[in-house]
């Protein structure tokens, strides 16, 4: 494994209400130093989790919301923080609660994903929920998001879909969509 670089100084350059911006002074075990900045989360970082919640043994949940980055209505999966002493489990139960007005009888952690590590320190815990059963929970959302599906032999035309970016949700479909196929629970 290499060395990692030696960080020589950092400080929180910039900083909003949910964001601060950290410089990194780094000098690599060849010598050569470098400045490099990151966006990190406030707070105490306790996480967060995204849901791939099975309808039946083809189709995802997929909900609608207000994105402020792309300032469009976009689709993917919920997902949401994981709360100060929360498990990902229960987490992940939650928030298929509030935003898609699902439970989830079994849960299983997948896998971790970061969205640009290059850049960004967060990182994003994915779970699979499945036997689902109705029960709303009141969310923060601004507005009730809508619910819709996807067919996980269809992921391919969920990549050109105009309303639908986000690259974490994609790999998390098709890590779910593999790991079904290779139980033998999904035949693509």
């Amino acid at each position: 494994m290499r060395q990692k670089p030696t960080v020589l100084a950092r400080e929180i350059v910039a900083s909003s209400r949910l964001f601060r911006v950290e410089e990194l002074q780094l000098r690599f075990s060849n010598g050569v130093e470098r400045t490099y900045e990151r966006l990190v989360g406030k707070g105490a970082g306790y996480g967060a989790v995204m849901v791939v919640a099975m309808l039946d043994a083809e189709h995802a949940v997929l909900v609608e919301e207000y994105c402020g980055g792309t300032d469009d209505y976009q689709l993917s999966l919920p997902k949401g923080l994981i709360e100060p002493g929360e498990d990902v489990l229960v987490a992940a139960n939650r928030e298929l609660k509030e935003e898609a007005g699902f439970g989830a009888h079994e849960l299983e952690y997948i896998t971790e994903l970061s969205l640009s590590p290059g850049y960004m320190s967060q990182k994003i815990q994915v779970v699979l929920a499945r036997d689902l059963y109705e029960e709303r929970l009141p969310g923060d959302e601004p507005e009730p998001m809508r619910v819709d599906r996807i067919n996980l032999r269809e992921l391919s035309s969920l990549a050109q879909h105009a309303q639908f970016s986000e690259g974490r949700a994609l790999a998390a479909l098709y890590l779910v969509r593999d790991l079904l196929s290779q139980r033998g629970e999904f035949v693509q």
